[in-house]
């Protein structure tokens, strides 16, 4: 269960590792996806050149080691998820396959009316 701010916090590279030091690696679908767009609008609340400059600058200034992974599905990001431990996507709910956590945000799931990643 996480905030809204808590799950930006993980997506804008602020909170680098979850409880017992397993670090975050963010996976984010390429351009044009709408789970990108998504993303762009409701937790970085920024372009995709100012995204891109973003996470240019925060690598410069070692800030963060790396800046996500670009997958180019959702099937790519459900193995990645599967593979790489402490891994977090943002994923369609219908396309979300058994065993993977969703997370609940503001203690809401997909589906709920006020769920804020829509």
């Amino acid at each position: 269960l996480l905030s809204l701010a808590e799950v930006r916090k993980v997506l804008m590279g602020d909170r680098q590792n979850w409880t017992g030091n397993m670090r975050v690696t963010l996976l984010v679908r390429a351009p044009t996806s709408h789970e990108r767009d998504v993303l762009l609008k409701t937790i970085y609340r920024m372009t995709e050149p100012e995204y891109r400059q973003y996470w240019i600058s925060r690598v410069f200034r070692a800030e963060s080691s790396t800046g996500p992974k670009i997958v180019y599905s959702n099937s790519m990001s459900d193995e990645l998820l599967l593979a790489i431990p402490g891994s977090v996507a943002i994923i369609d709910a219908k396309e979300v396959p058994k065993g993977l956590k969703v997370l609940r945000i503001n203690g809401m799931l997909p589906g709920d009316p006020e769920y804020p990643l829509r």
